[in-house]
């Protein structure tokens, strides 16, 4: 009788947890699925923004300094041990939607469960904003530092007391886990039908 190998043991873990998170993240409702078109982007974008406004007291002003706004609503994120998150959304200049991004990371560690959350970077100057579009690729803390502004319904935020060039608002954050960073999300344009 001859025995696993422990590389065999390994990797057979490695694809149950895998398969663990595949199936925690294919619990979400249908509207957090990947691979969206267009207008089902621009549709979940418009909704984010309401709710944006709605949540964050006084971001009016902010929004309407900002030379970009990267709009990313319902971004999923599972877990187990390996971790992943996955959304789509769309930069918005002058009101216009200019482009549309995914979202991904992943991660290693002790971390279980999932959640759902929106979030908002507002670009502050033409040179963070320029970087962002010109990059293929952009990664949060690598390519640019995000000033992260964590906040509950209703509160208000001291804008003039902001003066970082790349700001994000996390909220809307729905779900079994406490990690609301955006630390090693990467950012790649996409072409939705």
């Amino acid at each position: 009788m001859q025995t696993e190998k422990p590389i065999t043991k390994l990797v057979n873990f490695k694809n149950k947890i895998l398969l663990v998170v595949m199936a925690i993240m294919l619990s979400f409702p249908a509207e957090s699925a990947w691979g969206k078109t267009a207008q089902e982007i621009a549709a979940s974008v418009s909704s984010c923004l309401g709710r944006f406004h709605n949540e964050v007291k006084g971001e009016e002003e902010m929004v309407a300094k900002a030379k970009g706004v990267l709009v990313m609503p319902r971004v999923v994120k599972a877990s187990f041990i390996v971790g992943g998150e996955y959304g789509e959304g769309a930069l918005q200049v002058g009101d216009k939607t200019e482009s549309y991004y995914s979202l991904a990371s992943g991660s290693i560690g002790l971390q279980i469960g999932g959640q759902v959350k929106d979030f908002i970077i507002l670009f502050m100057t033409d040179e963070a904003l320029k970087e962002f579009q010109d990059s293929n690729g952009w990664e949060v803390g690598v390519d640019g530092n995000v000033a992260l502004v964590t906040i509950g319904v209703g509160e208000r935020v001291d804008f003039t007391k902001i003066n970082d060039p790349i700001i994000a608002f996390v909220f809307g954050v729905k779900g079994l886990m406490a990690d609301i960073s955006l630390k090693g999300a990467k950012f790649t344009k996409i072409n939705p039908q």
